[in-house]
Parts: structure tokens; sequence; C-alpha cells
């Protein structure tokens, strides 16, 4: 059981992330968080996947969503899957509403991608392109 005011909360990239379960808590099997991305902040470039999918949930806001087939605009309710291979990013185009949402990693793990890039910002270090491309290497995801 894990409450409403629990969890594991990072900021990366101005993104909030309040992990909810991750892979100690799953077995490595699935993680979960909830997630904010304030107006007109890009929360993930497009990338590759290699090793885990990924899930979305709008639960507040609008999400915009880029597929190798061009943007998705998902609102509130949209749930998005972004299988290991296919290219996606996210970002909240609105000038004014944040977005709230709720993102599943199967396996778990990819969680400490986000630790990573916290951790180098807290260390003084700009994120740059390539910054991100290696921490994203890690864990077996390709920028695009």
């Amino acid at each position: 059981m894990i409450a409403a005011s629990q969890g594991e909360e990072i900021t990366a990239a101005g993104v909030q992330h309040l992990f909810k379960l991750t892979g100690d808590h799953t077995g490595g099997r699935f993680g979960l968080e909830e997630f904010a991305v304030p107006p007109g902040t890009v929360g993930a470039r497009p990338h590759i996947h290699r090793a885990h999918d990924e899930y979305f949930y709008v639960l507040t806001g609008e999400l915009t969503v880029a597929t190798d087939a061009g943007e998705v605009l998902l609102t509130a309710g949209d749930v998005a899957h972004a299988p290991r291979g296919s290219v996606h990013g996210f970002r909240n185009a609105s000038e004014r509403t944040p977005t709230t949402g709720l993102c599943m990693y199967t396996p778990a793990g990819y969680e400490q991608y986000f630790r990573d890039v916290h951790d180098a910002v807290e260390a003084g270090t700009e994120l740059t392109i390539d910054l991100l491309t290696g921490l994203r290497a890690r864990y077996d995801t390709e920028s695009v």
C-alpha cells in the first residue's frame, strides 16, 4: 500500500516525477509514476526504448505525444502505449495549463534514468542533448 502522500518525488528536466511503485517494490516487473509537466515544457524528446514498454495515462490537461507517424494530442482519460522499439516523446504544448498523468513501465527500472538526470542537475551539470543521450544509453534507450 502506497498512500496518496507517499512516494519518491524528484524533478528531472522540468518534469515532476512521483514514483509510486519502482522495481524495488515489484521485483522489477512494473513501475508506476505520477508526473506533472508544466505549460510549455518538453518532457522527453523523441527516443526509443529497447528493453521496456511505457504507457501514458493523462489525468488532467493535454499531452502532445510524438510518434514515428507524427504527433497525437491526448486529453484527460486518454492512454498511449509506447511499446519497446517505437519512437515516442512528449510535451505540454499548452501555454497556461499544466498536465498531470501516470506513466507505467514494464519491466521496471527506467525510473533510474530520471534519478540520474536529477542527480546531474543537482551536481551542477548542464543538461545537454549529449548528456541526456549518454544517460539514456545506460538504460538501452536511444535518442532520435
